[in-house]
């Protein structure tokens, strides 16, 4: 299964990024209908349906042609990752600097697993919250997730 995500993942990110969107993930997993070759897809100003058929009509041929799954069957489904998916990635965290965001932690520091603030700045091994008047680091592999704030 990694093998078919590496393929998907290593031939179709230049394709998908000329068309002017953000891959954030290829999953290929088991469903209650089969298997599915999901690409979460992103941009700037949002994912709409047509983006996501726009961008399943390119693949589609070019995944046939690559053959990931050795003529298993599978679904294909392009999404996208939704308001309230977490911030995985490097482009993410750069998107979202200076949001608000719930960061959780996988174990208690200073008595809590949650904190609020504004995104103020990551590395390789850090992320740093403004929270209130405090800038506060928490080191990368200690997070669990970081969620956008989503407020209507």
């Amino acid at each position: 299964m990694a093998k078919v995500k590496q393929i998907c993942e290593e031939k179709l990110r230049p394709v998908i990024e000329e068309m002017g969107y953000d891959l954030v993930e290829v999953e290929y997993v088991k469903e209650f209908d089969g298997m599915n070759l999901i690409f979460t897809i992103d941009k700037e100003e949002g994912v709409t349906i047509d983006d996501c058929e726009k961008v399943n009509k390119v693949i589609d041929p070019i995944i046939d042609e690559l053959n990931p799954t050795d003529d298993k069957p599978f679904t294909l489904v392009v999404s996208s990752p939704g308001l309230d998916r977490p911030l995985k990635t490097d482009r993410d965290l750069r998107r979202n600097l200076g949001s608000e965001v719930t960061l959780t932690l996988f174990a208690k520091l200073d008595g809590s697993k949650v904190f609020e603030g504004v995104l103020k700045a990551f590395d390789e091994k850090t992320v740093t919250l403004q929270i209130k008047d405090e800038e506060k680091v928490f080191e990368r592999d200690k997070v669990a997730n970081i969620k956008l704030i989503i407020k209507f």
